[in-house]
């Protein structure tokens, strides 16, 4: 959540010096050539024909979607706003994996998986005024595809090492990075400087493949529904990133809500089924 809880501000400090489609495709098609890289070195055989149904929800979701969609966001939402898909991305990923398993959690994990969403929420749009912005559809489809990629691979992750996983659905997408890539370069004004040079190695090093590694490593470990609701506390992360680096206002309720959302986690934690044992 560390690594995550840094995304939107280094996509922000992108998009001081690439366009938002350009900057989407240059940090899939970094993150699939790294991942292509460790894949190759770790000789590491094609996945299986059963696997790449979710492995496509993975692309599509998480190395396609949710970057895309969030950095267009990110042009007319502050980053305490654009928490707020954080905030109830955890809900919307264990409504997702229990659809998808058939597990059907205690009602204390869902009560305290929806306070801890609503509390979330609450508290960054109260942070960021509480205005709707044009960015709110693009946050709200990021959600949804975020949530599917979520669950699809850290189910995947209990049946094949988790950091396969997001190496081959960011290699899987390498084919529409490329051409994001390719089209938005010349239309879109390019001006890199330092720290959107920065930001973008950050999104795509970390944000989109570093990052998935020990998140879907995590996932298989303790499985999906409880990690899920750890990802409360990286709204909290995010605000106060966003604070620190971009000078934005952090309000005096921050640790109120960090509390409550800790509180709920451990409440999560505890009435969550056990995983069962992850690949390794």
């Amino acid at each position: 959540m560390a690594a995550f809880s840094l995304t939107f501000p280094a996509t922000v400090w992108a998009l001081d010096g690439f366009g938002p489609w350009t900057t989407t495709g240059l940090r899939g098609l970094l993150a699939g050539l790294l991942a292509a890289v460790c894949l190759y070195a770790a000789r590491v055989p094609p996945p299986a024909r059963e696997h790449w149904p979710a492995l496509l929800t993975v692309a599509g979701g998480c190395a396609v979607g949710f970057p895309l969609l969030t950095t267009l966001a990110l042009r007319t939402s502050s980053t305490a706003h654009s928490a707020v898909v954080i905030g109830v991305l955890p809900l919307a990923t264990a409504i997702a994996s229990s659809a998808l398993t058939g597990r059907r959690p205690p009602r204390a994990f869902w009560a305290a998986a929806g306070l801890g969403a609503l509390t979330v929420a609450a508290f960054t749009v109260q942070q960021s005024g509480g205005l709707p912005t044009l960015g709110d559809a693009f946050l709200f489809g990021a959600l949804l595809v975020c949530a599917a990629g979520y669950a699809q691979g850290g189910r995947l992750a209990t049946r094949m090492p988790g950091w396969q996983v997001i190496a081959w659905g960011v290699v899987i997408a390498l084919p529409v990075s490329a051409l994001v890539t390719v089209v938005a370069l010349p239309v879109e004004p390019v001006a890199p400087n330092a720290r959107a040079v920065g930001g973008l190695l950050y999104i795509a090093a970390i944000s989109q493949f570093g990052g998935f590694v020990a998140w879907y490593r995590g996932m298989a470990l303790i499985g999906v529904l409880r990690a899920s609701q750890i990802q409360l506390t990286q709204p909290i992360l995010t605000l106060v990133w966003s604070a620190l680096l971009m000078g934005e206002t952090l309000s005096p309720l921050a640790p109120v809500a960090a509390l409550l959302v800790l509180a709920c986690v451990a409440t999560t934690q505890r009435t969550a089924a056990p995983q069962r044992p992850a690949a390794t």
